[in-house]
């Protein structure tokens, strides 16, 4: 595990989308100037490489509900509430499936486009250099991530809003700006940005987060498989089956990609990759830090050392502790903890992350730049949400979990369906309580505030805020603890100090992909083992409940549920369905434990705004004014419609 955690260079401050021009218009850093001298070296387009995936560290880093796209996913799901403070309408509009204004979505829709622009001038440019002999392979590696990157990003905008224009230059062609279809046009060049990625980039691991071959091979596997699902409809992958057709680029010959093809790739990843499941899933988390592990072992952090004598005069000490400790970690061996090698982050089933670092600042400005863009603030908006008593985040009162904005609570219906699964299969899942706080009985002394709502009785473990007995004060970060920290970037830790990785991909993620493409239940009985759950064969729903209990929290459960849904659902298809089942469970709201509401949708129901948009989100009313209605509407998403828009509940 890396203590203090490098991340990419810093984004250029430069605007992609201005109010004056056209909304694709290229990128200002590319002039005809700067495409004729630069890149003139290796070393610029490795600066070139790390703006482009910076990109990511902006969304993972900034307000998570106003960009973090993953964040997003997992509130739109039936695995979380939308929750936070009666004002914190953003959490909540995404979570109902509405809008609070017609331009609620725009900053991941210009982030993404200029991720984009940037992998294109990487890929465009990246022949200036006069590359010799013995460099080719550098330059294969940086022209593969730049497919892969564009292929990500695109993938990512489209998934989001559906049918866009598809950029593929930094010149904007009249073609370009043209909204096409994500189906015909948009998905066979992502497909073929990953075919190039692992054809151009070799199987070397990085330590700074940069993709290789296997990476590529897993998100290829991840984009065929929602395609195929949504668009095509094929219901259960293990027995249907697809065919895309691939365009022809450096990397990529063209010809057309099935079923057989991916599962090659996912093969690959698992018999070449050298990934392995940590032996502890908790390892994968913060939570299990050997330093909390330490407090638990020992009763608790120092509070004072009395000295005494005994009756023969020696000097006796008596070391008061404040009897604090997280039983749910204290069984763990000291190898398996968070920080120790080959855990947490850099795992040896880590394939591709979000990698953060100690350098966020409020000066930090720019289109595509955040303040906090080099801190997971995602454990921020998942941390308890503290109020007028300030208990929630005191150690006295909540140790070890720290205090945050507590929006995007997890639902009753993640741990109501998980228990009722534990019962039917007669186990206990480490990965229930790996995964979510059960605040009533994990912390006892946890507050429901006045300003909260949506509240379920539960919170995210995955990527909680964690303090220590050790640390200087209440809202500390136990990484202000870790080696070579020497104070907060931000200046302030609980928003700025958080370093753990957030995983886009993982080794276990790809073993369920190929159990769910082949039927082969041997890869998904290797999750399940790790887990102490029993090895069942194979069926989709088998499939189903593993990725929705082994992935929680990680961006991927929305998703899938649009896969398993295609692009025709019905009341009884699984998206509107499951969603539809969180109306009428109990929350609390204003604090009043003892007056629980029935949970009901904002404006209608889940069943009829998830059929009315198929999980799409509307798209920038001011994109589409600037590109003189070329861009269009997404379905169900007329302003017009008061089902569409933000309505006060509480």
């Amino acid at each position: 595990m890396k203590k203090l955690i490098i991340s990419s260079l810093a984004v250029l401050s430069a605007t992609m989308f201005t109010a004056c021009n056209d909304m694709l218009d290229t990128d200002p850093r590319v002039t005809e100037m700067t495409q004729a001298t630069f890149p003139g070296k290796p070393a610029d387009v490795e600066a070139l490489n790390a703006a482009t995936y910076s990109i990511m560290n902006t969304i993972g880093g900034g307000d998570s509900d106003n960009q973090n796209i993953f964040f997003w996913w997992e509130v739109m799901s039936d695995d979380c509430f939308g929750s936070g403070g009666l004002q914190d309408n953003k959490v909540k509009s995404l979570h109902h499936l509405v809008e609070m204004n017609v331009n609620q979505y725009e900053q991941a829709f210009v982030l993404l486009y200029g991720g984009i622009s940037r992998a294109n001038n990487q890929i465009e440019t990246i022949d200036n250099v006069p590359w010799s002999e013995g460099q080719k392979g550098q330059r294969n590696q940086l022209l593969g991530e730049g497919y892969f990157m564009r292929g990500l990003y695109t993938l990512w905008l489209t998934q989001l809003f559906g049918d866009v224009p598809l950029i593929t230059s930094t010149t904007i062609t009249a073609d370009m700006e043209e909204e096409v279809s994500a189906e015909e046009v948009i998905y066979p060049q992502i497909i073929s940005d990953f075919v190039s990625a692992k054809n151009l980039m070799s199987t070397d691991k990085s330590n700074s987060g940069h993709a290789n071959k296997f990476v590529a091979e897993s998100f290829l596997a991840r984009a065929w498989m929602f395609w195929a699902g949504f668009y095509k409809n094929v219901g259960e992958l293990a027995s249907g089956d697809a065919t895309i057709q691939l365009l022809e680029q450096e990397g990529c010959d063209g010809g057309t990609l099935s079923k057989a093809d991916v599962i090659d790739g996912i093969k690959d990843v698992i018999n070449n990759g050298g990934y392995q499941l940590c032996e502890d899933f908790r390892s994968l988390w913060q939570y299990s830090n050997s330093l909390l592990w330490q407090e638990t072992q020992d009763g608790g952090g120092i509070v004072e050392i009395k000295e005494s004598k005994d009756e023969n005069g020696n000097v006796v000490k008596d070391t008061i502790r404040t009897g604090h400790g997280y039983a749910f970690i204290k069984d763990m061996k000291r190898e398996n903890c968070f920080d120790q090698p080959g855990m947490g982050n850099g795992n040896t089933e880590e394939i591709f992350q979000i990698q953060f670092m100690n350098a966020s600042k409020w000066a930090i400005g720019g289109t595509y730049n955040a303040q906090r863009m080099y801190s997971n603030y995602i454990s921020v908006f998942w941390g308890l949400r503290n109020g007028s008593t300030a208990q929630n985040g005191d150690r006295n009162f909540t140790y070890p979990f720290n205090q945050g904005w507590g929006q995007g609570t997890p639902s009753c219906n993640i741990w109501d369906d998980w228990t009722s699964a534990e019962k039917s299969g007669n186990y206990t899942d480490i990965r229930k309580l790996g995964s979510l706080i059960d605040l009533d009985n994990e912390l006892a002394n946890y507050t429901y505030e006045k300003d909260d709502c949506e509240e379920s009785g539960y919170s995210v473990k995955k990527y909680a805020e964690v303090n220590l007995d050790a640390c200087a004060a209440n809202n500390d970060s136990w990484w202000s603890m870790c080696e070579g920290y020497t104070g907060s970037s931000l200046d302030n830790k609980m928003q700025g100090d958080h370093f753990e990785d957030f995983y886009l991909m993982r080794y276990a993620d790809v073993l369920l992909m190929a159990t769910e493409l082949t039927g082969d239940a041997s890869y998904m009985n290797q999750v399940q083992k790790r887990a102490g759950v029993p090895q069942t064969a194979y069926s989709l729903k088998a499939v189903q409940d593993e990725r929705r209990w082994e992935l929680a929290f990680e961006g991927v459960r929305f998703n899938d549920m649009r896969r398993w849904t295609g692009n025709k659902p019905s009341e009884t298809s699984y998206a509107p369905k499951a969603l539809e089942a969180q109306s009428g469970k109990k929350i609390v709201v204003t604090g009043d434990t003892g007056n629980k509401r029935s949970m009901q949708h904002m404006t209608c129901s889940w069943t009829k705004r998830y059929i009315d948009t198929n999980g799409f989100l509307s798209k920038p009313q001011a994109q589409i004014n600037l590109m003189n209605g070329k861009l269009k509407q997404n379905p169900g998403w007329d302003a017009a419609n008061p089902e569409t828009q933000y309505k006060t509940l509480y």
